[in-house]
């Protein structure tokens, strides 16, 4: 489990102007390099370079950086655009997370300005003869580094910001963090069995802040309760949209205002949801999509039947959910956490798909196939839920689908797996 700092570097290394930042800053100091460099050297280079050859190549670079940055600047706009308007609004920010597009933009940006601030330093005659060749072989790995720069974005062009793209991001997001709830259920803490139940001798932790829960450090929480010999319990999970009269947790020991503060400080709260630790929110996107197509203006059962699919790569790992775990495996013993809810997730991502693709037997058909997978890989983790979806199912089916030839596809599942 990452710490709340780890999560936020994390967050912020994701930004294209901290990127842009670093290499702005280390296109300054390459430029500058020869500065230094050339009173080290004891005996001339063999080759002479003149300050107009370089200066040339530098003017080239410079002028064609500058345009070729308002160009791809536009094209991630449009890019951002697009997966706003063919996805959902909430994928759009995986896909301004895109490292390959943050490193092509800061590489154009930092050779932007290693161009100006070398034509500035030949300009002020700080560079002798050997200090020139040096400049010269640097612009020359430059440009080398450009080319290759420009190859690799040309090719991500065509993937960036489409749809099958953007799902797939999604996607991997949403794997990630069930993966990480199967092999820790509570992040790391004792299982809390309700949430509702708050023990009679212990405080209750209120906050003033109103949005969603974006991330909870645990090891943070551990560190608090045993330095107070107390035991916490957290009554909200990622994801979750809290408000000050809904508890954050409770606190079981001696309390006082500074453990208030480390407990309000150790749940981070935000305007958005988050997708690290918030498996529902990948699932809800995803749906979103699934939804968006799946509406009369777009007509795509297609991108619905896809993220059936999707969703059985996903929901198939919960199969190793650690119902159970030892002492001995426990990260952090004095914190407890309440752990998602299967049901929850077949909510998120079944019943929007099938409410709005009730009338189309071809995505209620993927539907009930997707939901034969699992219940065929684990009966007695996806049994229950598999059949209760499935009533919902056919229910639905009775009420939109129009010919009988239709109702009675449906029945052969319907029959072996409803209980």
């Amino acid at each position: 489990m990452i710490s709340k700092w780890q999560w936020l570097l994390s967050q912020l290394t994701r930004t294209l102007w901290v990127r842009a930042a670093l290499f702005a800053l280390l296109a300054v100091v390459t430029a500058l390099i020869a500065i230094p460099a050339q009173s080290i050297i004891n005996t001339p280079l063999p080759l002479n370079i003149g300050a107009d050859a370089v200066g040339q190549i530098l003017n080239i670079l410079a002028s064609s950086m500058l345009a070729v940055t308002t160009f791809s600047l536009s094209v991630m706009v449009a890019a951002y655009s697009a997966a706003s308007n063919n996805a959902t609004p909430r994928a759009t920010k995986l896909v301004q997370q895109d490292t390959t597009t943050q490193n092509v933009l800061a590489t154009f940006i930092g050779s932007f300005l290693f161009s100006l601030v070398g034509i500035i330093a030949l300009s002020t005659d700080v560079y002798d003869d050997d200090g020139r060749l040096i400049l010269f072989i640097v612009t020359i790995g430059v440009i080398i580094l450009i080319v290759v720069t420009i190859l690799r974005w040309i090719e991500h062009l065509s993937n960036l910001g489409r749809l099958g793209e953007t799902t797939d991001r999604v996607e991997k997001a949403a794997l990630e963090t069930i993966r990480q709830r199967v092999e820790h259920p509570t992040l790391g803490g004792r299982r809390l069995e309700n949430s509702d139940e708050i023990p009679e001798d212990a405080t209750t932790i209120f906050c003033d802040i109103i949005g969603y829960v974006r991330h909870i450090d645990v090891g943070a929480l551990q560190q608090c309760a045993k330095y107070h010999d107390a035991e916490i319990g957290v009554l909200v999970l990622p994801g979750e949209f809290v408000h000050p009269a809904k508890p954050k947790a409770w606190f079981k020991g001696k309390f006082s205002q500074e453990a208030k503060s480390a407990i309000i400080a150790s749940i981070t709260l935000g305007n958005e949801r988050s997708f690290s630790q918030d498996p529902r929110f990948g699932l809800t996107v995803l749906v979103e999509i699934a939804s968006r197509a799946l509406s009369p203006a777009v007509n795509d059962p297609g991108t619905a039947i896809d993220i059936l699919n999707r969703a059985i790569r996903i929901l198939i790992h919960w199969k190793d959910h650690k119902t159970d775990e030892s002492e001995d495996n426990l990260l952090y013993p004095n914190v407890w956490i309440s752990e998602l809810n299967l049901s929850d997730l077949f909510d998120d991502i079944f019943l929007p798909i099938g409410r709005d693709g009730a009338s189309m037997i071809e995505v209620q058909l993927q539907l009930q196939k997707t939901l034969a997978a699992l219940a065929d890989n684990s009966p007695e983790t996806f049994g229950e839920d598999v059949s209760r979806h499935l009533r919902l199912m056919q229910e639905r089916a009775e009420h939109s689908l129009t010919l009988d030839a239709d109702k009675q596809r449906l029945k052969p599942i319907n029959a072996r797996l409803i209980k």
